[in-house]
C-alpha cells in the first residue's frame, strides 16, 4: 500500500517532470488508483516505481491512463437523457448551429448517446460535438465508435428507458462480436485532448456535459472546472453534471437555475 507521504512525493515528481498536477485530485480516489497500478505492475519498492515514472515517459502515460479511466455506458442514468430529450434539446432547436462539449468523455459511450438524441430531434445536421479527455488512449477508442456486442443489450435498455422508441440496432452495424456506430454520428464529432486542471476555454457552447469527473477533484479544482464551464457557456446554455455532483455551493451558482431536480443547470446570467 502507498503511504500518504509517498503519494505526495509522487504528485510532486509528476508535476516537476511532466507538468501535470494531480495535487487537486481527491486524495482517497488518487491513492486507490495509484495503489492499484502499483500492485498490478508488481512493484515492491516505491523508489523503483518512482524511478520508472521519472525515466520512462511511456510508463508515465500508463499511470495517467490508469488514474483517469472512467466507467461509462450509453444512456447512463436514463432519466437524465429523458431530461435532455424533453427539456434541453427543444430549447436549443431554434439555434442556427448547436455546439456541445463533452468534457471527460472517456471511451465515448455518452458522446454517441448525445448524437443519437440529436438525430432523433432532427438536430444532428446543424450540431457539432467536441469530445475531450486527458487520456489519449480512451480518446482513441472513442473515435472509433466501436463497442462490444455484449454491452449493447444494456445500452438498448437504457435507450428505451430514456424515451427512445426507434429500433436501436438501426444505429450500428454488428460484426465479429462488435457494434460499430454509424459514420453519420462520428462525422459530427471532434475528439481532442484537454486537461480540466490546466487548459482554458476553447469555444462558446450551448450545452456542456461533464458527468462523474468532478467527484475525483477536490473542492478548489471543482470550482476551477465550474468557472471554466461558466466562461465557456453561452447565456441560456446548459450544464450537465453527474448524479453525485452539484454546483449548489459553488460561487458561480447564482448564474444558474437547476431544472426539475435533474443534474442539469441553465445559465441565466
Amino acid at each position: 500500500m502507498i503511504e500518504d507521504l509517498q503519494l505526495e512525493t509522487l504528485i510532486n515528481v509528476v508535476y516537476e517532470y511532466y507538468g501535470f498536477d494531480f495535487g487537486s485530485y481527491s486524495r482517497a480516489s488518487l491513492k486507490r488508483r495509484v495503489d492499484r497500478i502499483y500492485q498490478l505492475d508488481g512493484f515492491t519498492r516505491f523508489s523503483e516505481f518512482l524511478s520508472k515514472i521519472r525515466s520512462e515517459p511511456e510508463y508515465y502515460k500508463r499511470l495517467v491512463e490508469e488514474i483517469t479511466v472512467n466507467v461509462t455506458e450509453m444512456f447512463r442514468d436514463p432519466s437524465f437523457y429523458e431530461c435532455l430529450r424533453t427539456e434541453v434539446l427543444p430549447n436549443l432547436a431554434a439555434k442556427p448551429f448547436i455546439r456541445i462539449w463533452h468534457a471527460g468523455c472517456s471511451t465515448g459511450e455518452e458522446v454517441f448517446s448525445m448524437a443519437i438524441l440529436l438525430k432523433e430531434a432532427n438536430l444532428l445536421s446543424k450540431s457539432l460535438i467536441y469530445a475531450t479527455d486527458i487520456n489519449a488512449k480512451v480518446l482513441e477508442k472513442a473515435r472509433k465508435g466501436v463497442f462490444g456486442l455484449q454491452t449493447i443489450k444494456q445500452f438498448a435498455e437504457n435507450y428505451r428507458n430514456s424515451g427512445g422508441s426507434n429500433d436501436f440496432s438501426d444505429y450500428y452495424t454488428a460484426n465479429y462480436g462488435l457494434a460499430k456506430f454509424n459514420d453519420e454520428f462520428s462525422g459530427k464529432m471532434v475528439f481532442s485532448q484537454h486537461n480540466l486542471v490546466s487548459d482554458g476555454s476553447f469555444n462558446e457552447f450551448d450545452l456542456i456535459l461533464c458527468r462523474n469527473v468532478l467527484i475525483y477533484f477536490d473542492k478548489d479544482l471543482q470550482e476551477r472546472a465550474l468557472n471554466l464551464f461558466d466562461s465557456s457557456l453561452s447565456t441560456l446554455g446548459y450544464l450537465a453534471l453527474g448524479s453525485k455532483e452539484t454546483m449548489k455551493f459553488a460561487p458561480i451558482s447564482d448564474n444558474f437555475k437547476q431544472l426539475n431536480n435533474e443534474k442539469v443547470w441553465r445559465k441565466i446570467k
